[in-house]
């Protein structure tokens, strides 16, 4: 690479850092989290509110940097909005829950955080996956800091015990999966995922594991008992009946409906003239394979989804060799699901009746937009993840290398539309902070894969599942 080249390169970081800083939340002199974006040209809205989710690759970020404070001061607050007693009332957040987001909001010069718990959201829908990301952040701050006594605190394993509480309730439903709404995660409007979809089912894996790190002196062997028993079922359940590659694919073709019993192969019911074989045949490469979008009653959503394919490798839910196939597919199938920005949220959009449908007409899922198979910068630490864990460095170095030469020039947006990501997101904004930090994230994963022991977790092992984690 030329002298000229890595000179613009190491000016893109600098901006980068100096607009992470800008985006610092501070509550009575603490910083205590990120604002979703510093775009001055729209109006706020929730963009100024700190999101559980967007502040995942600025934790992992700090945390690499040695930043605890702000980490720390993240989880305790966030942690003091969580409802800990029983509300009798259909529109107040349960016990457990953490909240989607939140702000600091002053009056009569006093200070205090206002929660959002799904009040303020599009349809009202709840974040089911802040309660599973914050579980994930503190045991990856456990990790860097190797102050295990944070999270033996009384109030922290309450927090998770509550959580966990939520998570494996018994419930109207006989699979090891987490049933949620649509819009519950990342893809928070409406897109046809309601049910089991995979980016909860791969985040809910991750957390039982790092729960079943931190749950160390909770007293309550009932939870820990629960989270072993889910764990394998849940694993075994994904790489099952979510897998589909070429071999997968000519069993599903084969599938007999209507069959009941324990001896059916078709456990769910698919309908197989449900499939678009004759695309998934040409598109799938030899070696290559993917988790699917969500499995349910006479249902297998094909279309492919990036954070939970991602997080099904860092976490092992994937196997080995799924990891593998994975990869080969980004690899082979590179103009589909990455173009030039990485990468497409899912892959491929809904289109003409099926748009109408699944999202409703929604004017800002059109297709190749948005949620309906925009491209998301914030993906890209994930991907550089994903890739440094299976050893495919030679993704990672492709993926940096379109988005450090555009996201500086087009002022960090929040995504690109079009089938290759050619095109600034109509309704994108500007300073997105997970924009930045997923970028900065990336480049430190790539000079360092050791920072990958954050948020990645070897295969399952039921054994030494009860050790703490290793200080």
């Amino acid at each position: 690479m030329e002298r000229e080249e890595l000179a613009i390169f190491d000016d893109v970081e600098k901006q980068a850092w100096k607009l992470l800083e800008k985006s610092i939340i501070y509550y009575k002199g603490r910083p205590v989290g990120t604002v979703a974006a510093c775009d001055c040209s729209k109006a706020a809205l929730n963009y100024d509110h700190c999101f559980v989710r967007d502040f995942v690759s600025s934790a992992l970020l700090f945390l690499i940097k040695g930043r605890y404070d702000i980490v720390r001061n993240f989880l305790e607050e966030t942690l003091k909005l969580q409802p800990i007693e029983s509300q009798f009332n259909a529109y107040t957040p349960i016990q457990g829950f953490i909240p989607a987001s939140f702000k600091v909001v002053s009056t009569n010069e006093q200070e205090y955080l206002e929660s959002d718990f799904g009040e303020h959201a599009i349809a009202r829908v709840t974040s089911v996956d802040s309660c599973l990301w914050w579980i994930i952040i503190l045991h990856a701050y456990v990790k860097a800091t190797k102050d295990i006594s944070f999270a033996l605190q009384p109030e922290f394993q309450q927090g998770i015990m509550l959580i966990m509480e939520l998570c494996l309730a018994t419930r109207f439903d006989m699979y090891p999966t987490l049933l949620v709404p649509d819009g519950a995660c990342m893809i928070f409007r409406r897109m046809g995922i309601y049910g089991y979809p995979l980016e909860i089912q791969a985040l809910f894996y991750t957390a039982l594991r790092a729960a079943r790190k931190l749950l160390i002196c909770a007293g309550d062997e009932e939870i820990v008992i629960g989270i072993d028993n889910r764990l394998p079922l849940l694993r075994d359940h994904i790489r099952h009946h979510y897998w589909i590659d070429m071999k997968r694919l000519n069993v599903i073709y084969r599938f007999k409906g209507e069959e009941y019993g324990h001896l059916a192969t078709n456990q769910f019911n698919i309908y197989p003239d449900s499939i678009p074989y004759a695309n998934l045949a040409i598109w799938l490469p030899k070696h290559g394979g993917y988790l699917a979008g969500n499995v349910g009653p006479s249902q297998l959503d094909t279309r492919f989804f990036a954070l939970g394919n991602m997080m099904s490798i860092l976490s092992s839910l994937a196997s080995e060799q799924q990891s593998q196939a994975i990869m080969n597919l980004i690899e082979e199938q590179w103009d589909d699901l990455v173009g030039e920005m990485p990468m497409k949220i899912c892959f491929p959009a809904v289109e003409k009746e099926e748009y109408r449908i699944f999202t409703g007409c929604d004017p800002k899922n059109m297709p190749w937009s948005y949620h309906n198979g925009g491209s998301w910068p914030v993906l890209i630490w994930s991907l550089i993840a994903a890739a440094q864990k299976t050893g495919r460095t030679n993704i990672g170095k492709r993926a940096i290398e379109l988005a450090q030469t555009r996201l500086s020039e087009d002022h960090w947006p929040e995504y690109y539309d079009g089938t290759r990501g050619l095109l600034i997101g109509k309704e994108a904004r500007r300073c997105q902070t997970w924009t930045i930090t997923g970028f900065l994230l990336a480049k430190e994963l790539m000079r360092n894969p050791h920072h990958l022991e954050l948020i990645s977790f070897g295969q399952f092992d039921l054994e030494n599942a009860s050790q703490a984690c290793e200080l």
